[in-house]
């Protein structure tokens, strides 16, 4: 069985895809601000409440869970729950690929918050960040250490694995349901795919917050 018609081709990109579709929706991003840009008013409308009360709600999100000091890295919070949820989305429509369904991506973003989060806590604490690894008393240090590198190591591995296998999953599944009844049967499985779309994007979104508010709290 092969893979979906890919309409959109980058030449040099035939077999990659999910690189194709990372660029699709970074220029659908950059289109859709400059059009909100251009049209930004005291009273929003249409479009523009959609995305304001978009942001406000994501804001409030990430406040209950990084407090105020979190908001400095609401870009990436932000960015990152725009992407993934676009690209969960975008493979539901006939020729297109989520790029979120290739591990690469999924990757490419996971290794990115670890590298911030670790940053963030050598930035807030200095050397003392590293207490975060030695447990909460002195003498469970030798013990803990390597607990905790592994449990920090395996982070990106499941933001990476969890999002890709879901995403994939789904693709999976509704292409073979196309195959076998092409009309009415993968229809239920596309809006439980809309669902687990949004349901990972707020988990992979969620876990990041968590790591970072954990990288910014005094070690115990």
């Amino acid at each position: 069985m092969q893979e979906p018609i890919n309409y959109i081709v980058i030449p040099g990109l035939e077999h990659y895809p999910h690189v194709t579709y990372t660029w699709v929706i970074m220029l659908m991003f950059v289109g859709l601000a400059m059009v909100l840009r251009k049209n930004l008013t005291h009273s929003p409308t249409g479009l523009h409440n959609v995305i304001e009360g978009f942001v406000v709600g994501l804001i409030e999100f990430s406040d209950s869970v990084m407090g105020k000091e979190g908001r400095q890295f609401f870009p990436l919070i932000g960015s990152l729950a725009m992407f993934i949820l676009v690209g969960n989305l975008i493979g539901l429509v006939p020729g297109c690929v989520s790029p979120t369904s290739n591990v690469n991506t999924n990757a490419g973003m996971a290794v990115m918050v670890f590298a911030l989060y670790q940053y963030a806590g050598f930035k807030t604490h200095g050397t003392a960040y590293v207490k975060h690894f030695l447990g909460p008393v002195w003498w469970m240090a030798p013990m803990m250490f390597p607990i905790e590198v592994i449990s920090h190591i395996a982070r990106p591995v499941t933001l990476t694995l969890r999002l890709f296998g879901n995403i994939k999953g789904e693709d999976l599944v509704i292409l073979v349901l196309g195959f076998l009844v092409p009309l009415f049967l993968p229809m239920p499985m596309i809006a439980f795919a809309v669902f687990t779309s949004v349901l990972q994007t707020v988990v992979f979104i969620l876990l990041t917050m968590v790591y970072i508010a954990g990288a910014l709290e005094e070690a115990h």
